[in-house]
């Protein structure tokens, strides 16, 4: 498998002005452009021509150079949402949004799509990622990044590679045999190479098999560039790159962020000093002005994309996909919701969480929460809404009821300059510092404004940072003191938890004044200033039990229970990995007291990635929703009442902790073991003999479907299946490869699970009517990589072609000899 090579006229267009800039640059300037000049973009060389590239975080949307609710970003579903939905066509089009946003941010460069794979479920991060499975992962990435890049903006797919967990990620060591590498975990990564040709990727913090990958020549020379013909620009993941001369061996384009990085003027320190390559660093500008090329900041290059896609309504589409990914895992008859009264239940029904926490992070203008949603959508008075548990059993980053603005003083006390902080968290990096600041002169932030309760009672305020801080409510001074780092994590202020440090008696309406001002000592050597704080609050603690007991009664004189339970940004998050999988709180309590009360009880699960469901059979219909985005509140009640039906399948097996085959995350001796070669997700559930909650694939709709015949011709199968329901409908046809007889495989490293996803297409038809679904059977479905040659091995023999709606529900098979 290569890439395209750069054949078309306006390609080797672009070479020519590529080559002709690079001819004009000394080696300080190539030097420097190969170092971030600040934390998100690199320097414009005039003399050239050549603009500022300028990088931003995705990947449910795009937040710009600056971290604040300022700039609002359109916010859709997480990436397992997006795979949940298992259609690459809306992959794309999440894809040209996207790029539609970022032209409208200046932004050249998006930090995503992340397709590292859920290997266990403690992953932290999994929200951010599409699935166990790497075909599915590849699919999904192909859409999203040819759908950017059609609107001429590049991507830079992540974190290349086997960054599956958050726990030491800075400096693990992942172990990681031939076999699991090359068909797990460098698998979707390789398709979308080929089949997408990205502008760029990422490499990651960690290392594999000894090498950190910023420096690992063999996967990024040899394999990413070599095989598969990769021509974009690499670029490290934000402070991964350690060393001059070992990152410029390994291949790496661009190190971030600046100002202060391995290369700029230490890389022309090494070249002068003969222990670096020039003709190394001609290569490695030579990827960055091809990407500057392709998104038309290099004068005399024709930008790779003249003409852009039409304008996309970013509301309506985060509604889609949000509807479309949610996967209905159990349903007794209770949904569509039937005529009658609703009791919404949950915190999570009232205050959404609408995506995972860490650089994924974006601030849409508006959600819509679920109370939102079906207050809308439902007649007046058929919602009424108890809070019953609340999720959070910490504090969270203050939000609902503060006005807040951060106030910026030199040593003096003088004001130097103001920013809005609506959700009172400051994250500055770099240069991103209010207008008339500088970070020579500033002394002191202040987070200062009002807070108005919407609960009377004892509320709890507290510090999320590092450092000095003094906290005041209402004019009352409750904390003066230093807090200081737990651990070595580098960005631990901004994922360390808040910190309780004061509790004051405030009265529903009443607004009162609010202050916390952190004293800053920046050291001078820093490779990147950076102030990362926040405020942090809990409302009044009401008894549990009360709570419970309350939702339960409403619950009981209701027609139909809904009850949203949910995680929070302290159990998934970017930067560290899960304990557990249990909801916190008392939810699961919440739940079962509800199903006591009204039999015909939902459970709607507003989470990012798998949770435990102890109480599924006793509920009449479980929704799980993943983080929906802005208007997945609007989703919600367009699903709920059957105006859409659930249209999601999972991307990740669903089962409790217990029975998880793959549970270590955590690296012993800074050695994390993938010690389970390729079985990982349901191929590992199926070798234990284990049965999971929900399975691979798993997902019910509003209609019934028949599968009515099988054929195979050549490479193509095409699979006929009928709407046997009373309502249209949408079904995700899926095919698996089973190997039969010697095709198993046998042999120490030779075993092969015992089926696959190797295809997999929807239709939709009406009542009584039939669709044909057609799917290709790629070659590598058929394929192992065999470690003592080091190379890709057809293995002929005799397979069985199974479809269905899961890896469990298999309705028709055929047997095949390749």
């Amino acid at each position: 498998m290569a890439g395209s090579p750069r054949t078309t006229p306006a390609d080797r267009a672009r070479e020519t002005a590529v080559e002709a800039a690079l001819s004009k640059l000394d080696l300080d300037a190539k030097a420097r452009l190969l170092s971030g000049q600040d934390a998100w973009t690199l320097p414009a060389l005039p003399e050239i021509g050549l603009g500022s590239l300028v990088m931003s975080d995705g990947p449910v949307g795009v937040r710009g150079v600056h971290w604040t609710a300022e700039d609002p970003s359109v916010t859709l579903p997480s990436p397992t949402a997006l795979a949940a939905t298992w259609d690459p066509a809306l992959a794309h089009r999440a894809g040209v949004l996207l790029a539609q946003e970022a032209r409208r941010k200046g932004v050249h460069v998006l930090l995503a799509p992340t397709v590292n794979l859920h290997r266990s479920p403690l992953g932290g991060r999994h929200f951010e990622a599409y699935s166990e499975d790497p075909y599915l992962t590849g699919r999904i990435g192909t859409g999203y990044v040819q759908g950017v890049q059609s609107g001429g903006v590049a991507t830079t797919v992540k974190h290349f590679v086997a960054n599956d967990a958050e726990t030491d990620r800075f400096t693990v060591n992942n172990v990681v045999g031939a076999r699991a590498l090359r068909e797990l975990y460098l698998a979707p990564f390789e398709a979308i190479v080929v089949n997408a040709r990205p502008w760029g990727i990422m490499t990651a913090y960690n290392s594999v098999n000894g090498t950190t990958m910023t420096e690992h020549h063999h996967l990024v020379n040899e394999v990413l560039r070599g095989e598969w013909g990769f021509d974009g620009v690499n670029v490290s993941d934000w402070t991964a790159a350690r060393s001059t001369t070992g990152v410029l061996e390994g291949g790496l384009d661009i190190a971030m962020p600046g100002p202060r990085t391995v290369y700029g003027e230490a890389l022309a320190r090494a070249v002068r000093d003969g222990t670096a390559d020039e003709t190394k660093v001609d290569e490695a500008v030579r990827n960055v002005l091809r990407l500057a090329a392709r998104v038309g900041v290099l004068e005399g290059a024709e930008p790779a994309v003249t003409g852009l896609p039409a304008p996309v309504d970013g509301t309506a589409l985060a509604r889609e996909i949000a509807r479309r990914s949610f996967v209905l895992v159990r349903n007794e008859g209770a949904l569509p919701l039937r005529p009658g009264t609703v009791a919404l239940l949950g915190a999570a029904a009232r205050d959404a969480r609408v995506l995972g926490g860490g650089s994924a992070t974006v601030f849409p203008d508006h959600v819509v929460s679920p109370l939102d949603g079906l207050t809308a959508a439902l007649p007046d008075g058929a919602v009424r809404y108890a809070v019953g548990a609340d999720p959070n059993t910490e504090l969270a980053v203050a939000g609902q009821g503060f006005a807040l603005r951060a106030i910026c003083r030199d040593a003096s006390g003088r004001i130097m300059g103001t920013a809005p902080a609506p959700n009172g968290q400051i994250h500055w990096m770099g240069g991103d510092l209010p207008e008339g600041v500088t970070y020579d002169r500033l002394r002191s932030v202040e987070l200062a404004g009002t807070f108005t309760p919407r609960e009377s009672g004892a509320h709890t305020f507290g510090v999320k940072g590092l450092g000095a801080f003094t906290l005041t409510v209402g004019g009352t001074p409750y904390y003066d003191g230093i807090q200081r780092p737990t651990g070595e994590d580098p960005f631990g202020a901004f994922f360390g938890a808040p910190v309780a440090r004061a509790q004051a008696e405030l009265t529903a309406g009443e607004r009162v004044e609010v202050s916390l001002t952190h004293v800053l000592d920046l050291p001078d050597g820093m490779p990147l200033k950076a102030i990362t704080f926040a405020l942090a609050h809990q409302e009044p603690r009401r008894d549990p039990d009360e709570l419970i007991a309350e939702a339960a009664r409403v619950a009981a004189a209701a027609d139909t229970a809904v009850v949203v339970v949910a995680t929070t940004e302290r159990v998934e998050s970017e930067g560290f990995d899960r304990t557990g999988l249990r909801l916190p709180g008392r939810q699961d309590d919440l739940v079962r007291a509800v199903a006591a009360a009204n039999p015909n009880t939902v459970v709607v699960v507003n989470a990012g990635s798998p949770v435990e469901l102890p109480w599924r059979e006793q509920v009449a219909a479980v929704l799980l929703t993943w983080f929906p985005g802005q208007e997945g509140g609007a989703a919600l009640a367009d699903v709920l009442t059957g105006a859409h039906e659930p249209g999601g399948r999972l991307p990740t097996t669903w089962g409790p902790l217990k029975d998880a085959p793959v549970t270590q995350v955590a690296p012993v001796d800074g050695e994390l073991p993938y010690g389970e070669g390729v079985f990982i997700g349901y191929r590992a559930w199926e070798r234990e003999g284990r049965t999971p909650m929900y399975p691979f694939g798993h997902g019910l709709g509003y209609t019934d479907w028949t599968y009515e015949s099988l054929e195979l011709d050549g490479t193509t199968v095409t699979v006929r299946v009928r709407n046997t329901g009373w309502r249209p409908g949408r079904e995700v046809v899926q095919l698996y490869v089973a190997p039969a007889g010697s095709a198993t495989g046998t042999g120490p490293g030779a075993e092969r699970p015992a089926r696959w996803l190797a295809g997999f297409a929807d239709v939709e038809a009406g009542p009584g009517e039939s669709a044909e679904a057609v799917v290709e059977l790629p070659r590598r479905a058929f394929e192992i990589w065999d470690e003592t040659s080091d190379s890709w091995s057809y293995v002929k023999g005799s397979y069985e072609i199974q479809v269905g709606r899961s890896i469990a529900d298999r309705r028709i098979t055929l047997t095949a000899t390749v």
